[in-house]
């Protein structure tokens, strides 16, 4: 069993060793070449993956601009989840930046869950909140903090990903041009 899923299995959803088992017990290993998509906008979205190893970029394109929401990296999940909980179209591509090891969970696995665990949908809906929260804190912070703080946060929390993604993708994430990150980069080396 991978120690990363279940440690994030009991922190996102709240359950004991046994339920973890269990839930991690239904996802599978799966494999993306660097530049292959796990979902494109447009498509059914069947999996909630966690990232064992690999980036994945989450994007969209509006109009012939590419707009990154967020890159997935190890010990993260990682989905498109509005169309995999609702099963309407995506809304996002996810593809892999690098070569990726997943594991991932079907929709119809997960939909099972219920039968294994009879509290399943309060373990969802907590793991759904804490979703929620996450994107909340995505918000805030676009709301909240200057250019050069959102670029300093990522910096101190994820600098590997400076070596690791090209600029244009963490300048969209971070909500910014790629010349004011270059700018920001700059003015924090020198």
């Amino acid at each position: 069993m991978n120690e990363a899923l279940t440690r994030q299995i009991t922190e996102l959803f709240g359950v004991t060793r046994s339920d973890q088992e269990l839930i991690s017990s239904f996802f599978k290993p799966m494999k993306l070449d660097k530049n292959e998509y796990l979902v494109k906008a447009g498509q059914a979205c069947h999996y909630l993956t966690f990232i064992q190893s690999g980036l994945l970029r989450l994007y969209v394109t509006v109009e012939t601009k590419e707009v990154t929401q967020w890159i997935g990296t190890p010990g993260y999940f990682l989905t498109d989840l509005s169309a995999f909980l609702f099963r309407v179209p995506a809304r996002w591509n996810i593809q892999a930046l690098t070569d990726a090891e997943l594991l991932s969970i079907s929709f119809d696995d997960y939909r099972s869950l219920v039968r294994f665990l009879p509290r399943w949908h309060e373990i969802e809906k907590g793991f759904i909140a804490k979703c929620f929260i996450q994107l909340e804190n995505r918000v805030f912070q676009h709301l909240h903090m200057s250019a050069e703080e959102r670029y300093l946060h990522l910096l101190s929390h994820q600098p590997e990903l400076f070596n690791q993604v090209p600029l244009q993708y963490l300048a969209s994430m971070l909500g910014m041009t790629p010349e004011t990150l270059s700018r920001l980069r700059k003015k924090s080396l020198g």
